[in-house]
């Protein structure tokens, strides 16, 4: 069962997306280079919102993300997942970003296999803010395997 299967199985609905301010996804050479997209969940983790809560926001980011490769690529099959930067709007005392953002992780994991193509690096920080108060925002390389 390829990627593609995989995300729809799960619920993940690809529709064209209107062009916005900003590329979200754009193809460079063999590699497709997102934007940050933001959660809808909006909250400081460790103050408001729990890490579960947090990871449920990753995990949207991560659905988000898929999206617009999908718009950009027209299918998420023949990809590998490179790189993800997750951004997590955390209290000064909260350390557990990493955990956060493991809700995009597991996401590419269930899709492109752990120790396949999902097989990702990946950096997860802690900010003071993030636009419009966003919980997370993630970013990802992915390469197209030809």
């Amino acid at each position: 069962m390829g990627a593609q299967q995989k995300a729809e199985e799960l619920g993940i609905e690809f529709q064209a997306i209107e062009p916005g301010y900003l590329n979200l996804c754009i193809r460079s050479g063999n590699q497709l280079i997102t934007s940050g997209h933001t959660s809808t969940a909006k909250g400081v983790l460790g103050k408001d919102m729990s890490v579960e809560e947090g990871y449920a926001a990753a995990r949207d980011c991560g659905v988000k993300i898929l999206q617009s490769v999908h718009d950009e690529h027209g299918s998420l099959d023949n990809l590998r997942v490179i790189k993800v930067l997750g951004c997590v709007y955390s209290a000064p005392e909260f350390t557990d970003q990493h955990l956060v953002i493991n809700g995009c992780s597991d996401l590419f994991h269930e899709i492109f296999g752990k120790e396949g193509d999902g097989y990702h690096a990946r950096s997860a920080l802690g900010f003071a803010a993030l636009p419009t108060g966003a919980a997370v925002e993630v970013e990802a390389i992915f390469e197209i395997l030809e």
